[in-house]
This record gives structure tokens, sequence and C-alpha cells, in this order.
């Protein structure tokens, strides 16, 4: 089920009022300011559909995309979502951490994932995408993260020409990925 928005409950024929009665009346779960479950829903991960409403181009990345491919044993504090530059970072009520990616490179490896217990979508870098990323980003993230996500995506059958492929697209990842594979 996906989930409802006083927007998107208009244009499945129920009025804001109706969709606002049926909150208080407990047939529907909010789990945002602004957006409701159907009580009987599975319990899908309510940040990654908060991110994903608020932001139809939503992506995970980073630790949250790394965590996903169970690339690193690191537990995310907040799930870790970019949008492109320039775009107004939500007001949200869930754990997400915002972060602001150029938009000509935002779309390289880029995908799309089901939310689990919904029927709503949310973009996901993969994770030769996220591990130059990590590289890129490694004064946030640190190097060392970056080095184990590589060493066990390597392990897993990774191939480094698709890792320096799109590390080549990035700035700032080309170099600290090719001497990381070189230490490997």
């Amino acid at each position: 089920m996906d989930a409802l928005t006083p927007r998107t409950a208009e244009l499945a024929g129920l009025s804001r009022s109706a969709l606002y009665r049926r909150a208080s009346a407990g047939q529907l779960d909010r789990i945002a300011r602004g957006i409701y479950l159907p009580m009987e829903a599975s319990a899908p991960d309510w940040d990654q559909l908060e991110a994903a409403v608020r932001r139809p181009d939503a992506t995970i990345c980073l630790t949250s995309a790394l965590a996903y491919y169970d690339l690193t044993d690191t537990i995310p504090t907040a799930l870790d979502v970019a949008i492109p530059r320039g775009s107004r970072r939500p007001a949200s009520t869930g754990a997400i951490a915002w972060h602001l990616f150029d938009r000509a490179t935002f779309e390289i490896g880029r995908e799309e994932t089901q939310i689990p217990g919904s029927t709503q979508r949310i973009g996901i870098y993969s994770a030769a995408r996220t591990i130059a990323d990590a590289f890129r980003l490694r004064g946030d993230v640190g190097y060392d993260f970056a080095r184990e996500a590589l060493r066990e995506w390597l392990r897993r059958g990774g191939k480094p020409a698709e890792l320096m492929g799109i590390a080549s697209q990035l700035p700032r990842a080309r170099t600290p990925v090719l001497r990381a594979l070189e230490m490997t």
C-alpha cells in the first residue's frame, strides 16, 4: 500500500478532512507530518518511506547504501539520502541525513529499489558508486571506512574496472580509488 498524503488522498477520491478523520479514528497510522499509512499495512521502513514521499528523487547513499549491500558493519545513525544540489532539503521528522550531490553526476550509478513492506520505490546508488562516493567524501566518512568497504566488495567479486569507470566520472574520486586499488 502506498503512503497517503493530503495531495495523494485527493487524487484517490478522499477529501483532506476525510483523511484527517480516518487518522483521528485510528484507521490510519501517522508515520510523519502529513504522511499516513493504513493501520493494516505491513510495517515498512518509515524513514525510507518518508524520504521517498518528500522527494521522489531521494537516493540512499553513503553508509546507508553500504549497509544495504552489507559492505560495512557500521550501523547508520540516520538514513543517508542524496538529493540534487540546489534542491530544498525537506523538513523531516525521521532520522534522515540529507546530502546534496552535484546535479551533473546525480544519476550516475543510481538504481531504484522497492521499500520493504510497501509498494513505493526509492533510489539507491550501486555498490560501486557508493564506494567511489565514500572515497570522494573520505573526510566525512573516514578513509578506513571506504577501504574496508572496497576490500569486502572486491572479496565478493566486484570488478575494479567498473569502480574506476564510475570514479572517473566523479570529482575527487578517481585518484583515491586508484591508490586504494593499487594497495589491495
